[in-house]
């Protein structure tokens, strides 16, 4: 914790914490997939607009990651904010089909944005303070900041819910996102860690040595492409980015799984008032998992997937225990031993993107980081193809607890695929 206590960093994280923190404090959360069953859709339409938004941020993903290493991030992130905002106001406006759809393309469109671009800013503010070493923990202390108000949000989704129903809870995370958009006003401008010249020919070698700040005009088209090419090509051709940047993808896509933890709760015999607070115990877990990354960056690959391995005996083991329908009691404790195993995986999730960070030495840090957002999509489509199938012939229990078997192969993937500590 020395470094939250020195004062240019501490204001780094406060940014960043607030930032994050405001990102989901958002009551609808809880409660959007009850919202869109009560509307009449079923599962399978649900997952149609789950697959929606993931494909909206997976054709833009990449392309939005070269465009945050070409012009200026903090005004990338400032305008997904404003597009968050307009995502909510639009399902209480027309709270149908294609109400939901077009909500989640534009949702879509603000997480590419933003994915990618605010950890190349964290990362490249901390460089210039000659700090990078406290990424780390700024990103568990933001994670985790972003996972308590996401718990204080879905606790605060049935009480709103009582007063208002569906209008108030959709509104009040309209104004949660104008919020959300003056801490991205507050937001550093960060100066990109390395010059953005192209870097021909990344592979296993030693990197080059970074070209100094001052380099020959070019086009913005020209440098934008110049930065997609090169962030291609570090994350395609260097194992340890390309390993780190797959490792990444599968943890991070896999939690896909948690849009359906409120349905998961109602079909175990939870009330909907009763699965929000079900959800908050897997964010608890989520919670839990963030703040503890700086710490447990420091643990081997070995241990790490030691950890992903129990958390996928836990997260199969509370799935089938909720869908057995023997009481509250039994649904409480089935998501207790979901919410472990949640928080297992963003801890996985957070080191590992911490050890991506220390691994890139070329120019296109958002880019290869949105190259990882964008395979996470492909994992996420997986996941809500899977669920939208298996629902068909299982239970939604059974069909949960089998995506637990990717975190199952995560453990056996983390000791190979895990990027080494930058110290290693």
């Amino acid at each position: 914790m020395d470094w939250l206590r020195r004062e240019p960093v501490r204001d780094l994280a406060v940014r960043a914490v607030l930032f994050k923190g405001t990102r989901d404090l958002l009551p609808i959360y809880a409660l959007y997939g009850v919202l869109f069953a009560d509307h009449g859709l079923s599962t399978a339409q649900i997952s149609l607009l789950l697959a929606i938004w993931s494909v909206t941020a997976f054709v833009l993903e990449v392309p939005s990651g070269a465009w945050a290493d070409t012009v200026s991030r903090r005004g990338l992130l400032i305008l997904s904010c404003v597009l968050q905002a307009s995502c909510f106001a639009i399902w209480m406006v027309a709270p149908s089909f294609l109400g939901f759809a077009v909500g989640f393309m534009i949702w879509g469109v603000a997480g590419s944005l933003e994915s990618g671009t605010f950890e190349a800013l964290i990362y490249d503010d901390l460089v210039a303070r000659d700090k990078p070493s406290a990424y780390a923990s700024i990103m568990g202390w933001a994670r985790g900041a972003q996972e308590f108000t996401v718990l204080i949000a879905i606790l605060s989704a049935a009480p709103l819910f009582a007063l208002g129903g569906y209008a108030l809870v959709g509104w009040v995370s309209v104004g949660v996102g104008v919020l959300h958009t003056l801490t991205a006003l507050a937001l550093p401008s960060a100066p990109v860690a390395i010059s953005a010249t192209a870097v021909d020919d990344l592979d296993d070698d030693p990197a080059p040595e970074p070209v100094g700040p001052h380099v020959k005009s070019i086009s913005p088209q020209s440098r934008y492409l110049s930065m997609l090419k090169t962030g291609v090509s570090e994350a395609l051709h260097v194992r340890r980015v390309r390993r780190g940047v797959l490792l990444g993808a599968l943890l991070y896509g896999v939690t896909a799984f948690d849009e359906y933890f409120g349905l998961l709760a109602v079909s175990g015999g939870a009330s909907t008032s009763t699965s929000a607070l079900l959800v908050g115990v897997t964010v608890a877990g989520s919670l839990i998992g963030s703040l503890l990354a700086g710490h447990t960056e420091s643990l081997s690959s070995r241990t790490i997937a030691a950890a992903l391995f129990l958390a996928g005996i836990l997260f199969i083991a509370g799935s089938l225990t909720v869908g057995a329908t023997a009481g509250p009691a039994w649904i409480w404790i089935g998501f207790i031993g979901i919410g472990i195993a949640y928080g297992i995986d963003f801890n996985a999730e957070v080191v590992a993107g911490a050890r991506l960070q220390a691994a890139i030495e070329g120019p296109a840090r958002a880019t290869v980081t949105s190259i990882s957002g964008l395979l996470s999509e492909i994992v996420a489509l997986a996941v809500f193809a899977f669920v939208a199938i298996a629902t068909q012939h299982l239970s939604m229990s059974t069909t949960i607890a089998l995506l637990g078997t990717v975190l199952l192969a995560s453990a056996l993937l983390t000791p190979t695929w895990m990027p080494p500590r930058h110290s290693d």
